[in-house]
């Protein structure tokens, strides 16, 4: 539907590193020395997820946007410093460029540094006006197209969440500035703080599960006065290239994110291995994040500062079934969990531990409800699931759709169907083992694939043990029972297993706010995006201190003869 165009060829000239002069005609009057006023006082509430029933106003824009995306071809360049890098030659970043970016955004990041918090803030409320209104269908239209979501993951995603985080994150930044340190006696000595952005760059490394999530991570260390480099997934361009128009419109200046669609290994030597790198803010595979942190660990005595790396990684999410459990709650959450969005989402339910004893029922409840579900084009409202991603990922889900065929201890009771000749699809698959650690019990599949191991009712314990111990990651998990008395035993039992944890509900759905995100082991660094710490990780707090009265003797009481 859409392609990118860098090229080795354009260059930025000499002028337009001239970042100061830039910024004072961008901001105007913005860039001052006079200490920054207080910051207006505004409340910020989660934006709310439009229905999209037949005739409404949404889905007749919707619609429309739709079908003139989806006939049109976006040309999606690199963006360095506010200029356009773009030829009738589309191919990857070599290093000349990226190191231009690298340049740039370490240049930008002093002057905008300056812009005072309130009138960053200011921008970022508009961005998230213009979200709401004017471009939400177009963003939601070019995630459908372009990432294959159905309209509902499409609003969650690209309208709700995205807005969330661009608002949200702009009040917890007026809220920390509100931080004073004590100062007993203000008349004599008084302490303040200010936050400053971190010296260098920032790399944002984007996925492309999530629209929201570049935004994310890409324009919340800008707020806090950094200077990013971002490099979207090459399958959520479109989407990405719009949140980077929209956020310009809105008034981030030229240079302060940089769209840098990039060859991964080039992207990350390059960041890796330049003294600028302030911060990386990543979201992807477990190899990736290691490789970046090992590079960066490498070469860290060639650093300016000591580069601040935040990453979610994934998960092998869980769903536990006490005896006591509601089966329909179980059936249904497991369902949304484990099959919306074919199982892309970091936080799916991908195994599933059940009672002898409810096995029958739940059984019947998930092959019936999974019989229901739509495999189909994203523009079909009624499709509950489009197709996965692109290729690699289809060879790869499919690949342990075939182990289980295969394997003695697995059984695929429904679904086990895929096809590529139009589209990625794969049916939503439901497999039984008779191993608790088989590998497709241990490892992430992120694909519409739940495996189940049915338990003994009196290996409770046993089963808590093997959720905390059998696989690497620690994202997401959920326990379904009405016996309070175990869920409060539950719950200090795994209290390591997970980083969100849901108590008879599905494992995915965090809000902005509301289930602020994030797991620890190998499911990332559990910083906690859409909670009021994250603004944090991405500023240099300075400590000051001003004294009014003159220092009169250097002489201590107690040296006194």
């Amino acid at each position: 539907m859409y392609f990118f165009t860098p090229t080795t060829s354009s260059r930025i000239s000499s002028r337009d590193l001239d970042f100061c002069s830039n910024f004072l005609l961008a901001t105007r009057s913005v860039c001052s020395v006079v200490p920054e006023p207080k910051i207006e006082e505004f409340t910020v509430k989660n934006e709310p997820v439009l229905t999209y029933l037949p005739g409404s106003k949404e889905r007749c824009e919707l619609e429309s946007a739709l079908k003139s995306l989806s006939c049109s071809t976006e040309e999606v360049p690199l963006i360095i410093g506010g200029e356009k890098c773009k030829s009738n030659n589309a191919r990857c970043q070599v290093m000349d460029q990226i190191q231009q970016a690298i340049k740039v955004a370490s240049e930008a990041q002093k002057c905008w540094d300056t812009v005072p918090l309130r009138e960053r803030i200011k921008i970022w409320l508009k961005a998230a006006d213009l979200m709401a209104g004017k471009y939400r269908q177009v963003l939601n239209a070019a995630t459908m197209l372009g990432q294959s979501k159905t309209v509902i993951q499409a609003e969650i995603d690209s309208a709700c969440e995205l807005i969330d985080f661009i608002r949200f994150n702009a009040y917890y930044a007026k809220e920390v500035s509100k931080y004073k340190p004590v100062s007993p006696l203000p008349q004599q000595t008084l302490n303040s703080m200010r936050y400053r952005g971190l010296e260098g760059f920032v790399a944002a490394v984007s996925p492309f599960n999530f629209t929201a999530i570049g935004g994310n991570l890409a324009y919340t260390p800008a707020l806090m006065g950094c200077g990013v480099l971002w490099k979207p997934s090459d399958t959520a361009l479109l989407s990405n290239y719009i949140i980077y128009k929209i956020m310009t419109e809105a008034g981030v200046p030229p240079g302060v994110v940089n769209f840098v669609p990039a060859d991964g290994p080039v992207f990350g030597k390059a960041i890796t291995g330049s003294p600028d790198l302030a911060g990386i803010n990543f979201t992807g595979s477990v190899p990736t994040f290691n490789w970046l942190w090992t590079e960066t660990g490498k070469n860290v005595n060639g650093y300016k500062n000591y580069p601040r790396l935040i990453g979610e990684c994934g998960g092998k999410n869980y769903h536990f079934v006490h005896p006591s459990a509601d089966v329909e709650t179980v059936v249904n959450g497991t369902i949304l969990s484990s099959f919306e969005f074919c199982g892309q989402k970091c936080s799916a339910c991908s195994r599933m531990y059940v009672p002898e004893s409810l096995w029958c029922k739940i059984k019947e409840g998930l092959i019936a409800t999974r019989d229901l579900l739509k495999v189909g084009d994203v523009q079909e409202f009624d499709s509950f699931i489009g197709a996965v991603i692109d290729d690699k990922a289809y060879k790869r889900i499919t690949s342990y759709i075939e182990h289980a065929k295969c394997s003695p201890d697995l059984e695929i009771i429904a679904g086990g169907k895929y096809d590529d000749k139009c589209g990625y699809f794969i049916e939503p698959t439901i497999v039984v083992t008779k191993n608790p650690k088989e590998r497709i019990m241990t490892e992430e599949i992120f694909g519409p694939v739940l495996t189940i191991y049915v338990y003994p009712d009196n290996k409770i314990e046993e089963m808590l043990t093997l959720i905390d111990t059998s696989t690497p990651y620690a994202l997401t998990g959920a326990v379904f029972a009405q016996d309070m008395e175990f869920q409060t035993y539950a719950m200090e039992k795994l209290k390591l297993a997970s980083g969100n944890y849901y108590v008879n509900d599905k494992s995915t759905g965090s809000v902005v706010a509301q289930q602020p995100f994030g797991g620890s082991r190998m499911s990332g660094t559990n910083d906690k995006a859409g909670g009021p710490h994250y603004v944090l990780k991405w500023a240099s707090p300075q400590s000051i201190k001003e004294t009014f009265v003159p220092l009169k003797t250097w002489c201590y009481p107690y040296m006194a003869k």
